[in-house]
């Protein structure tokens, strides 16, 4: 199962090629004197505008990084910055709280690890997501369950 946020995804891709277009017009009308000054405006001026405008624009892209997967045998978290990779054994639980901006995995050390990756912003979605997580957590508890009973 893979899970990866909509809603600012989209956001971001369209704030991604706004913020382009944007230091493209103003790299365009960077023309003639600097002021009051000697210097004046020159092509490199305008080229790096529209590199700030790309850089800026890569920066927001970052968002639309986050990702969950997970399997049986146990969860991938992938973050805006930094990523996880974790057996089900160390799971504790899946929280998904009251006002919370995003999901989080509660693990047996009571660490709480987030997973921006289901966001409230994307509502059914992200509680759709959550529970599914949580269905894979049980049958893994439960199969865990069944080999220490043999």
């Amino acid at each position: 199962m893979r899970l990866r946020p909509h809603r600012i995804r989209l956001v971001c891709w369209i704030s991604a090629a706004v913020l382009v277009v944007v230091f493209t017009l103003i790299a365009t009308t960077l023309t003639g004197p600097t002021g009051n000054g000697y210097g004046t405006f020159q092509r490199g001026d305008q080229f790096a505008m529209i590199g700030l405008g790309v850089l800026f624009a890569l920066g927001t892209l970052l968002f639309t990084r986050p990702r969950v997967e997970a399997d049986a045998r146990g969860i991938r978290v992938r973050n805006i910055i930094g990523s996880y990779e974790l057996p089900w054994e160390v799971v504790r639980g899946i929280r998904f709280d009251r006002g919370a901006p995003w999901a989080a995995l509660e693990l047996h050390d009571d660490d709480l690890l987030p997973m921006v990756a289901l966001q409230a912003a994307d509502k059914q979605l992200a509680v759709d997501g959550v529970r599914a997580l949580r269905r894979l957590h049980q049958a893994h508890l439960a199969a865990a369950t069944e080999r220490a009973a043999r």
